[in-house]
Formats: C-alpha cells, structure tokens, sequence
C-alpha cells in the first residue's frame, strides 16, 4: 500500500509544477498559497512522515498544513462536515488516474477560492484507506468532489478544470453572478480567458433581471458577470450598439461571441447559455467526455484523426460547423489517445489508421459514416442529410466473404441478399468469438446442414453479431438461433439454444413439413462427399 502511495505521489509531481505557475498568476502570498496547494496535492503517509519523532519543526509543518487542510479519516469526517459552514472536499484513491488528474485542478480551484476571500475550508479523503469515512460523508467513488453548506451535501458533476470549480462553487455559496464596475475588472477578466454570460441592466433591477438571476444560480459550470456600464460591457462584447439592456456569452475560442436574442426568461436564457458554451470543434477528453455525452445538442459530428492530420483539416471543420451552431456538435477526437478514440471506434467497426468522420444521433443511438473525400462539400453535405434525416444510417460489417459452405457466412453486407431476399427456409446462428456457449451449437448446426444438404427450401447461415449489424437483426443474446419462414421473413422464429441436436431436426422437419422420404430421395446424389458427411450424423439424429 505505502509503495502504491510513493507512486501516487511521483505521477502528481508534475502536475504540482503547474500548479504553482497558477498559484503565481493569481498574484498569491507565494509561501501559504504554496502550502495549500501542496497540502492538497500530498499523500497522507507523506505528511505523516514530515514529523520526525518527538516532535520539532517537522510536526509544526504538519499541524500549519492541516489547519489550511484538513486530512480526513474515520474519526473526524462527520466532525469536519458538521463544524464547517462551507466546506469542499476531494475523496480520492491513490490508485486512481482519474483522481491524480483532477487533482491538480482541484488544488489550482482552492488556490484560487483563497485569494478570492472565500471562506469556503479545504478538505481531502483517501477514500480507500478510510472507507467508513467515505460513506459517511457520501464520497462513493473516486474522485469525488462534494460541496457541504451548512450539512447539506452538492456533489460536483460539472468539468474538471479549475474555473468550472470555482465558478460552481461560488454560486453554491451565493455568489451567482460577478458585477463588473470598471474597464479595468473587465480587462482582467478578460486576461482569465474563461467562458462568461454577460448582462448589462441599467439599474440592476426589474423582472428581466430577476430572471438573469435565476438563470445565474441555476446554471452550474458558466459564470455569470453583471455591469451597468456600456463602456464597461463593450470591452466584454465590442458588439454591444445602443441597447439599455443586453445578454450575450464570450467563449476563448475563434467564435468568440454569441448574441442572445430570445425573452428574458430563466429557462430561455439557460437553453441559450447550454446550446452555446461548446465552442465550434470541441476537443474530447477524459475531463469533457460526461457533458459531450450529456449534451443537449443530440446531433454529433465526430472527426478522428492524428493531431498533425488534424492541422489539415481543422478549418475545414471549423467553416461547416460555423454552419450549424446550435443545431449539430462537432468533436475532435485524437486517435493518438486510444482510451478515447478505440471505444468509439470499435463501436464503428473502424481501424482510425487514417482520418475518418463519423456521426452519431444521441437520441436514437444512430450511427453513420463519410465515405467520400473529407472535404468541406462532403462535410457539408453530410452534415445537412445529418440534420434533415436523410443520411442512410451506417451498420458494422466484415468483408464480404468469397467462398460460401454447407454453412453460409452472412455478414452485414450480405445479410438482405442472403437472408431477408432469399427465396429459402433460413436458419441463422447469430454468435460471437468470445462466446463460451457458442461453440457446441455452432457444431450442431454443422451436423443439421449436412444432414439436410440438398434440400432445396432449406438453407443454414451464420453471422459473428458482434462485428456484424443490420437494421432486421437484433441479437441481445449469444448463441441467438433463428429460422426465417421463406414465406415470412419479417417474423423470424427464435429457436431455444437448450434444444438438443435431435430437438432441432425434429422442429425442423415439423416447421417446415420436411419428411424422411424426401432427406432420402435427396441423398440419392452423386455427391459422394455430401452423402458422407450425411451419414456420419445418421446415428446422431
């Protein structure tokens, strides 16, 4: 365990570098700022290691950072929650990569919240060494981020970057919105490069504003700024004309400004403010990937690629998504980064060893895919049948196989010719490579297609569903059998995987009204090879 702890320890050392270059842009007190954020980012053993045996300089060390953050265990979580007003907490696992990397962040928010004033208390849990702590205070994963005011518990789901935690914060604490007074504020503001919703009202009052404000407290991840000034808010939005009052959002991005123009209502501005904050190409990350998933925006562009193929591509995307703002997402994502790009792209049935555009439809779980030239026609193109309906959705299949057996490999390609279009009985095996059962039922289909070669109305196939789709087939289970009536083939029958090979043959010649004269008249071929195999299963059925 402890050796785990060192390593935890090694992996955040890099991050505690940038974390002190933040600390230093917000102008701190260098040698507590510099506490806090080591506080934050430390092991606990660490710590405990600071104070050598009896005592001296080590233990005072220990005590001053634990009075800027508290180090919670199974004797003082309750405690701490209780006797603090406001109170932020980390639960983290030392194993956790996920929590090595929110961590920095983590402590660049608290730096932050310090220099603001805030009064918010800091507090971390190593929610694996202290488990009875970590239920107590509701931390049930790793990393948590909890908010407590006054006892009551605010879970963080928002990003984890340093102003999407400050900026939640201080509207759980009540600070929903920053009035901005001076040309200067608004330039330092501006230095911050962060997403804000700007309003400028006269007089700070009246319904309009009202609805700014609950708009404001509502909307968790973007800050809300307020200034009475035109000259004040036109540094914020060169845009603003003549107008009394005025809502828009300014983005750190090439599309930096959005006008609003609907009512001055909480749930039109929170509609606003959501279908904007994503800036025209959204790079996918670890830190996004829970609000891409979640947006309300259901129509998504997706481009995968290389970052140096991306560079030849980038304004290509960028001018078609100008397009259609609002209406469709487009995400970048690095196929250098294969813990995000793989997933999406097995889901594809794609390799990404080259660029690629896809689509997805968040609504109805719809996939499709550019197979021309990504250009910005193409792109276009795409993205216009995207959003009207018409671009054919896109279905995983193999090659289309060459050779074809007693046992006939469908794929998704071939799966309208093979089976829907067929004039035969079909009888499908739908399995998986990895399935464990699939086997001894792929053996006995075998078995039932030689002993029923040379039938003319029946025919036995075979399709690997976990790399293979069709819009007809649906398999929520492996090994799935089903018989496809050559008279009806939108109803096909599913048979039990737990019938026996003599079950199945029964059903068969049942179903399908096949008689033993007929297997025998059939076996009357010339095919020595096929009579054979034949009569090796004779005894089996």
């Amino acid at each position: 365990m402890r050796a785990t702890r060192l390593l935890a320890a090694a992996a955040l050392l890099a991050a505690l570098l940038a974390v002190s270059a933040a600390a230093a842009k917000l102008d701190l007190d260098e040698v507590d700022d510099s506490e806090v954020l080591e506080a934050l980012l430390a092991v606990d053993e660490e710590e405990e290691d600071a104070a050598p045996p009896g005592g001296g300089g080590g233990a005072e060390a220990v005590r001053r950072t634990q009075s800027m953050v508290l180090v919670l265990d199974n004797d003082n979580a309750a405690r701490a929650v209780r006797d603090h007003p406001e109170l932020l907490l980390l639960g983290y696992a030392p194993w956790c990569e996920r929590s090595a990397k929110l961590m920095p962040r983590f402590a660049e928010a608290a730096a932050a919240l310090r220099a603001m004033g805030s009064a918010v208390a800091f507090a971390k849990l190593d929610g694996e060494r202290f488990p009875k702590a970590a239920s107590t205070v509701g931390v049930n994963g790793f990393p948590s981020v909890l908010l407590f005011v006054n006892g009551t518990e605010h879970a963080y789901t928002g990003l984890h970057t340093k102003d999407a935690i400050v900026t939640w914060v201080r509207k759980k604490t009540g600070t929903p919105v920053i009035r901005i007074e001076s040309k200067d504020s608004a330039e330092e503001l501006l230095k911050k490069g962060q997403t804000f919703a700007l309003g400028l009202f006269k007089n700070y009052e009246g319904t309009d504003h009202e609805e700014f404000m609950k708009a404001a407290t509502a909307e968790n991840e973007v800050q809300f700024v307020e200034t009475n000034d035109r000259n004040v808010a036109k540094i914020l939005f060169p845009g603003i004309a003549s107008e009394e009052q005025f809502l828009g959002l300014v983005k750190s991005e090439p599309e930096k400004f959005e006008k609003f123009d609907g009512a001055f209502e909480e749930k039109e501005i929170l509609q606003f403010v959501e279908l904007n904050k994503f800036p025209l190409i959204t790079v996918f990350t670890d830190l996004n990937s829970a609000k891409v998933y979640s947006s309300p925006i259901k129509l998504q562009v997706f481009t995968f690629a290389e970052a140096y193929d991306f560079e030849d591509l980038e304004s290509i995307v960028q001018e078609v998504a100008r397009g259609f703002k609002t209406k469709i997402m487009f995400i970048y994502v690095d196929t250098a980064e294969e813990n995000l790009a793989k997933p999406f792209l097995t889901l594809y049935g794609l390799e990404g060893d080259k660029p690629t555009v896809t689509a997805f439809d968040t609504s109805k779980g719809t996939k499709y895919v550019l197979e021309a030239d990504i250009n910005a026609k193409n792109l276009k193109e795409f993205s216009l049948s995207l959003l009207d309906g018409t671009l054919p959705p896109y279905f995983r299949s193999e090659p289309v196989p060459q050779e074809k057996g007693l046992v006939e490999k469908v794929v998704g390609r071939t799966f309208d010719s093979s089976v829907l279009q067929s004039p035969h009985n079909i009888l499908l095996e739908a399995h998986a490579p990895w399935c464990v059962d699939c086997e001894a039922i792929s053996k006995n289909i075998e078995k039932l297609a030689k002993h029923f070669s040379g039938l003319d109305n029946l025919k036995f196939a075979r399709i690997d569903a976990s790399v293979n789709e069709h819009p007809k087939l649906q398999v929520n289970n492996y090994p799935t059998l089903l018989l496809y009536p050559a008279e009806d083939k939108t109803n096909p029958i599913k048979l039990s995987k737990k019938l026996s090979l003599k079950d199945m043959a029964r059903f068969l010649k049942e179903k399908l009204q096949i008689s033993d004269v007929e297997i025998k008249e059939k076996l009357q071929t010339p095919n020595i090879e096929t009579v054979a195999a034949a009569d090796n299963v004779k005894d089996e059925l």
